[in-house]
């Protein structure tokens, strides 16, 4: 990766004026999203994970995620950023490892969140930080720019609240973040605490009840970055299972009248 597209990632995260990080789950989503407008894709686990016929949450390898990471960023001119689940692996080192790896196939950033996937619930406080901690002086030690995004994923697995995401993502700040991530709190008050517990730029996830939320009121409530996670490849699944329901329930093809007409695909992908 030169070090103009991890700049360029990087100057793309201005709190108040965000950006939307696009989730793709394979070249031709992503060469479609750069065709409509992305300034930036992303991977999805979960969305990867679909790609395999996998459940989302720790069901796909670093190997995996890192060859389909790189097979993105041959796939756009775009800053590609890496969405790596724990950091594939409990201990420190194993994260700071991760962050080297992402840098040498050419990602501009990735995230690591704080959940423990073999218990089903979250790394204990000091452990989640140093975690953190060494994926942070990792990203600092490479020779170009990274963005390193710390990920406080309690409140939406329900393994803690409010409180301890922000006792989290202040302690995942001091240790070095380039930038916090708290998916799906409750309220749109409670995403301006998370903005106003650092200066550094906070993610949003653009899924659930947030997709009702517009990039303005975003952009007001201090968001530096709008992610959309696995929503989009989920629109396609919906797609499919209504399209499914119709044809094999009712012998109704109606549902196909919607496809968007092969010449407009064959533009996008051929960018």
């Amino acid at each position: 990766m030169s070090n103009s597209i991890g700049a360029a990632f990087r100057a793309l995260h201005k709190p108040g004026d965000p950006f939307i990080l696009a989730n793709a789950w394979d070249i031709g989503s992503a060469r479609m999203l750069a065709a409509l407008g992305a300034q930036a894709i992303a991977t999805s686990s979960a969305a990867h994970a679909f790609t395999l016929g996998r459940p989302d949450g720790g069901h796909v390898s670093r190997d995996e995620a890192l060859a389909h990471a790189q097979d993105l960023v041959a796939a756009v001119q775009l800053p590609v950023s890496g969405d790596f689940e724990s950091g594939f692996g409990d201990d420190p080192d194993t994260c700071a490892e991760t962050v080297r790896l992402s840098a040498e196939i050419g990602l501009a950033g990735i995230c690591i969140e704080d959940t423990d996937f073999a218990t089903g619930s979250h790394y204990e406080f000091g452990l989640a930080v140093e975690r953190i901690r060494a994926a942070a002086a990792a990203a600092r030690a490479l020779p170009h720019d990274f963005v390193f995004v710390a990920r406080a994923d309690g409140v939406m697995t329900g393994t803690y609240d409010m409180a301890e995401a922000i006792r989290r993502i202040r302690a995942f700040d001091a240790a070095g973040a380039d930038g916090l991530y708290v998916p799906l709190p409750p309220d749109m008050d409670a995403l301006r605490s998370i903005v106003a517990a650092t200066d550094k730029p906070v993610n949003a996830l653009a899924a659930g009840p947030f997709a009702r939320i517009s990039r303005a009121e975003y952009s007001s409530a201090g968001i530096a970055r709008i992610s959309l996670g696995s929503a989009l490849a989920r629109v396609t699944h919906r797609a499919i299972h209504d399209a499914g329901r119709a044809m094999f329930e009712h012998g109704d093809f109606t549902p196909l009248t919607q496809a968007l007409s092969g010449k407009t695909v064959d533009a996008m992908l051929a960018g």
